[in-house]
């Protein structure tokens, strides 16, 4: 697939928006229960702010990539791909363990390297845009 990023970017959309209320609703019933504490609420709540931000981004890698096809532009899009999935996916699975059952703590490392990635993202899409600038 030339330019699958605005597959990806609707899903993380679509998962992003549907993470994001059962956050607000069924895991906010679950804090009020004592079930989960207000870091594990809290943290999910920014994991779902960062995928739904960097699903726009990723709009925006789409339509940069069809206007501006580059290696750099690819590589960010899978950079910030991975990136979300490593850094709001284990925030997921570590804020609902005590729901699940299911101990994740495995997945810690996993938070910071996803932060990482996106940085690494970021970081190549301004190697790209100084690059364009410099012509």
């Amino acid at each position: 697939m030339k330019n699958p990023f605005l597959i990806v970017a609707s899903f993380l959309g679509a998962t992003g928006v549907a993470l994001g209320a059962m956050g607000a609703h069924w895991l906010r019933e679950k804090f009020k229960a004592g079930i989960i504490d207000n870091f594990q609420y809290e943290a999910f709540d920014k994991a779902t702010k960062y995928q739904l931000l960097h699903a726009l981004v990723l709009l925006f890698i789409y339509f940069l990539y069809n206007q501006m096809p580059s290696k750099l532009v690819k590589i960010t899009g899978w950079l910030f791909t991975i990136g979300v999935l490593f850094f709001s996916g284990s925030i997921y699975f570590l804020c609902t363990q005590n729901i699940t059952g299911i101990n994740f703590s495995f997945l810690g490392p996993v938070t910071p390297l996803g932060g990482v990635l996106m940085i690494a993202a970021w970081t190549c899409l301004l190697v790209f845009s100084v690059k364009k600038l410099k012509g």
